[in-house]
């Protein structure tokens, strides 16, 4: 009798595990230093999956998305094999073990369809609309603009920046590309809203601009 409560225990909750990685929320792991000092390498983050959905993308929310072509590296991670690999792919279905984040990659949303973003190497400020940001979550020492840049950000797009200027290959960096850098809005999984690993990391992610 006892074995048969414990497994109804355990299929109840993968069951709920796998409703809310389905509807509410995903884990994501940091794999490099872009969003330092906000992010961590190797750091645990939840993801709302409500926002974009229900919920509007705002100025300065930290997004995972999924790669819109040629912004990653591949993975130089060993890939499990066997009883290992099984277990990963079970564990990540259910929602025990974070979304491999070798397919994407974690940014600030800077600008949002229509906005004109922008900035000018003689002070190193970001304008959205000719409106210079407050960015206080910018990594210190991190460099903006090392050469002016200005972009209109298409409906459907965003323009998304690393926390750590200096080491993040960000839309700057795709200026180049289809689409001049920005990112579909399709390609947005959610929204980070709290880092929950290591233990000594755990904090909100609020976005810092809270009149969005």
């Amino acid at each position: 009798m006892w074995i048969r409560e414990v497994l109804i225990v355990l299929v109840s909750a993968l069951l709920l595990s796998l409703l809310l990685k389905t509807f509410v929320f995903q884990s994501f792991w940091i794999p490099s230093g872009s969003m330092e000092n906000t992010l961590q390498i190797n750091d645990r983050i939840l993801v709302s999956l409500w926002r974009p959905g229900p919920l509007d993308l705002r100025h300065g929310d930290i997004v995972v998305f999924r790669d819109p072509g040629g912004w990653l590296n591949p993975s130089e991670v060993p890939v499990p094999t066997g009883e290992a690999k099984a277990w990963n792919s079970f564990a990540t279905f259910v929602g025990l073990l974070p979304q491999d984040a070798g397919q994407h990659l974690v940014k600030r949303v800077i600008g949002l369809p229509g906005d004109t973003v922008a900035c000018d190497p003689s002070n190193d400020v970001v304008t959205v609309n000719g409106v210079a940001l407050k960015e206080d979550y910018l990594k210190p020492g991190s460099v903006s603009c090392s050469y002016a840049w200005s972009v209109t950000v298409d409906p459907g797009r965003l323009w998304v920046l690393g926390d750590n200027r200096s080491n993040s290959a960000d839309s700057r960096a795709h200026i180049g590309d289809p689409g001049g850098g920005t990112i579909p809005l399709s390609s947005v999984v959610g929204t980070a809203f709290v880092t929950v690993w290591p233990v000594d990391h755990w904090k909100s992610l609020g976005n810092p601009y809270p009149k969005n």
